[in-house]
């Protein structure tokens, strides 16, 4: 036995009932009671809440509860899944391509620049280097307005992928958060409605009939919300691609081709931008400088070209019109 538990040892203080009028707590007003108690009571509200989702979620992946099912809206849900995945799948070859192309527009600059430097340190190849100056700066100026367009392009994709699609997903994921609670709550208002006739359970009927009502309008909602987000979104899609689809062939097949004015027409209509300086005369008929025909041709005239010699000819004067066909200036030119 203990000695100890019946007596108490002499000499020693008895705290039993010894009691303080200073109180532990920190004062606090009525309001941050309020505000705490609130804290509290949606905390509880979340735990619940986050409990009842987690536990539909698993049950519906074991096979063990119904879900709301909407095959036409997951259908829709899909296919835009996809159609994002392919867009994006687009957007990275897009910018590959601008990137690419850049550096060859940058390499034709610099080449440009290289032979209209040669040119005037070498007058026995000027007209030569002369010749291709020109031909590189027509080519980096039609590939600068192309890159334009790929530039255009890119964005406007960017745009219909990051920001267009990603705000209607986000839409989905909080309509599908929604119809897990939806389901929770229907599955828990099923439960007890199948339960004993007592007291305690109408009364949990009750609130949980009130919690599955705010659920249900949530869900409905976020389920409109959703089918009118998709319908504006693939007519926006349809419309903007159509007319970028159209920039993009329209460009590449216009720079390509040669034709400098189909290309600027083409920046004008699509990415607002003006025209250059005036087109050369290669330009201006729309010859392709890319053809090897073309090109064979232009470097026989340059290499064929001799300074006049005018010294055997007695007129100083311009030849008439009856002059020019025997007036040795014409024989020459």
């Amino acid at each position: 036995s203990n000695p100890g538990s019946d007596q108490t040892r002499p000499g020693s203080l008895d705290f039993t009932s010894a009691t303080s009028s200073i109180s532990l707590t920190t004062p606090s007003s009525p309001g941050e009671a309020l505000v705490k108690n609130n804290k509290l009571e949606n905390m509880k509200k979340w735990t619940i809440s986050t409990y009842k989702c987690s536990r539909q979620s698993l049950y519906e992946k074991l096979g063990k509860t119904s879900k709301t099912v909407d095959p036409e809206l997951d259908d829709q849900i899909e296919t835009l899944r996809n159609t994002q995945m392919k867009y994006s799948n687009i957007l990275r070859l897009a910018k590959a391509l601008s990137s690419h192309f850049y550096n060859m527009v940058q390499t034709q600059n610099s080449l440009g620049e290289c032979f209209s430097d040669l040119a005037h340190k070498s007058p026995e190849l000027q007209q030569e280097f002369l010749f291709n100056a020109e031909a590189q700066r027509n080519l980096t100026k039609n590939g600068q307005q192309l890159l334009a367009s790929l530039n255009f392009f890119v964005s406007s994709v960017n745009t219909i992928v990051n920001k267009t699609m990603e705000d209607s997903l986000l839409t989905v994921k909080q309509y599908e958060v929604a119809r897990v609670e939806y389901d929770a709550y229907r599955t828990d208002l099923e439960y007890y409605a199948a339960g004993k006739d007592s007291e305690a359970n109408q009364q949990k009927i009750s609130e949980t009939q009130i919690s599955f009502n705010n659920k249900k309008a949530e869900f409905e909602k976020l389920r409109s919300d959703v089918q009118i987000k998709l319908k504006f979104l693939d007519e926006n899609r349809v419309k903007v691609m159509a007319k970028q689809l159209l920039m993009f062939h329209t460009a590449t097949s216009a720079y390509f081709s040669g034709n400098q004015a189909a290309l600027e027409e083409n920046m004008e209509q699509f990415a607002g931008k003006m025209k250059g300086p005036a087109a050369s005369w290669i330009e201006h008929r729309n010859i392709n400088i890319r053809s090897p025909l073309v090109i064979s041709i232009l470097v026989t005239i340059a290499l064929s070209m001799r300074p006049l010699d005018l010294s055997s000819c007695p007129r100083t004067a311009p030849c008439s019109p009856p002059e020019l066909p025997g007036c040795l200036r014409s024989k020459q030119r």
